[in-house]
């Protein structure tokens, strides 16, 4: 498959950003990141008015966690996907099309004020349900089945985008609503299932190559296992149930276990 890959980035012609999926999602998203984290304390001092639907919180933790970092899980998917399924990437004009939704989506988020709410909160959620929809085809052509739970994840993911929206325009103020929680629990469960299997990985790789006697555990044996069922219970309790103390004492325990598990 690498080898397919290679081939295809060669015969792409265009413009090199686009020869690879992590390439225009984590470079542009970055730059992303620190536009919005200037335009936020700009918004904050009163220099600068937000042409946005959002309040000036509630924009700037949207644009985070659903602008940035909906990049970043665009990048990973659309690189690490091939990987698992042996399938070629999305490469060239395909790939400059989803990313110019991704731009589409911010631009009109940043600008709501002055066109239909209904215009930016399509744009933006369409790009999580068009990511979703590849992988879900890349991993059926694949029959990558166990691979499932990163898409599992990445619906409630855009779940809690749609929640977002919709407690933006019916309550005027969504940071406190259950979309942010959702969207950011979901995050935390990714870097959770994926860190757990690329982390050992690198971890032997290294060890290999400097020729150490040692071997991290294989990931995802009894213990893993255990860390994510307690992990998923806990995250949803702090989603639903966010200011009760068992929620508090829970999500202490659930901080010490994953520093047992690295």
């Amino acid at each position: 498959m690498t080898q397919y890959s290679t081939e295809r980035m060669r015969t792409w012609q265009g413009p090199a950003v686009f020869s690879f999926g992590f390439l225009p999602f984590f470079f542009f998203g970055a730059i992303w990141l620190v536009i919005a984290m200037l335009v936020w304390m700009l918004a904050l001092s009163g220099s600068f008015y937000l042409p946005s639907h959002f309040d000036i919180v509630s924009w700037h933790a949207h644009e985070f966690l659903f602008g940035y970092l909906g990049a970043v899980l665009a990048g990973f998917l659309l690189t690490a996907v091939p990987n698992w399924t042996g399938r070629l990437p999305i490469v060239g004009w395909p790939l400059a099309a989803f990313f110019a939704l991704w731009c589409a989506g911010r631009i009109t988020i940043f600008t709501s004020a002055f066109s239909p709410v209904w215009l930016g909160t399509g744009l933006d959620i369409a790009f999580p349900i068009l990511l979703g929809s590849l992988v879900l085809r890349e991993i059926i052509a694949g029959k990558n089945w166990h691979n499932l739970i990163v898409l599992a994840l990445l619906a409630f993911y855009t779940l809690g985008n749609i929640l977002f929206h919709f407690e933006a325009l019916t309550e005027g103020y969504a940071l406190k609503g259950t979309g942010i929680r959702l969207g950011l629990a979901t995050s935390i469960m990714m870097i959770t299932v994926i860190g757990g299997r690329i982390i050992p990985s690198f971890t032997r790789n290294w060890l290999v190559r400097r020729k150490h006697p040692a071997r991290p555990t294989p990931p995802m044996q009894v213990f893993d296992k255990f860390i994510l069922l307690a992990s998923l219970t806990i995250l949803l309790l702090w989603v639903f149930f966010p200011a009760q103390i068992i929620t508090a004492v829970l999500l202490l325990v659930f901080g010490i276990l994953h520093t047992v598990r690295l």
